[in-house]
């Protein structure tokens, strides 16, 4: 699959599809495509995923386009200001997506799930959601971020406290959790609310610039 990500507000990417040749996206996220592309919506997982993906706020099904023509293709867009970012599953391991961060995904035995999250404490104070997306497999996912990307990569055991609503994707690798911000001051003044996500290495992480709140609607359509 060949791509080209373009823009600078609001970033789109092009998808080239050669015969045979598929990709997963976000709903909602299909900009234009070419007359001998086909897509329809479709569930990750089956009966079982549709029900965690419902309770996820990530939509029950996904967008699979698909094309037995050449030179086919297709545009997509998140439908909100923001960058697109490239994950490479052989190079840096699955990915865990924060709600509304993905936006395509194409390679050989993809898994598209969601996963309940490791820490109750970080699911209901951490801003990170109770269930998460999570991608693996040997292929490319595409990560939509609000304004701009800080891309960290974590040793082992190097930790990194992250402002509620700022984290879009890390490694299966990485743990996270919850620590308390501290002092009254802080928590009534601060604008931080009373925890920060804390994540401790090893693996990448994708941080925004601007605040995406999970409990609101998905940029992306997801």
């Amino acid at each position: 699959m060949r791509y080209q990500i373009s823009g600078e507000i609001a970033q789109i990417v092009r998808l080239d599809f050669e015969p045979g040749e598929s990709a997963w996206a976000s709903k909602g996220s299909i900009m234009a495509y070419s007359p001998g592309l086909q897509w329809h919506l479709k569930v990750p997982g089956g009966v079982g995923g549709a029900m965690r993906r419902s309770l996820a706020g990530e939509g029950v099904a996904l967008t699979y386009l698909q094309t037995e023509q050449p030179d086919q293709f297709a545009l997509l867009a998140a439908n909100a200001p923001g960058h697109i970012e490239v994950w490479d599953l052989a190079q840096d391991g699955p990915v865990i997506t924060t709600r509304g961060a993905f936006l395509a995904a194409w390679g050989v035995d993809l898994d598209i799930s969601v996963m309940v999250a490791r820490r109750a404490g970080a699911a209901l104070f951490g801003g990170v959601g109770l269930f998460l997306q999570r991608i693996s497999g040997v292929g490319t996912v595409l990560i939509h971020g609000s304004g701009d990307f800080s891309d960290r990569k974590l040793a082992s055991g190097e930790s990194l406290l992250v402002s509620t609503g700022n984290l879009v994707a890390f490694s299966d690798s990485v743990e996270y959790d919850i620590q308390g911000v501290g002092g009254c001051r802080k928590v009534l003044f601060g604008g931080e609310g009373f925890f920060m996500t804390q994540l401790t290495g090893p693996g990448r992480v994708l941080l925004q610039t601007l605040k995406r709140w999970h409990g609101s609607a998905s940029a992306s359509g997801g």
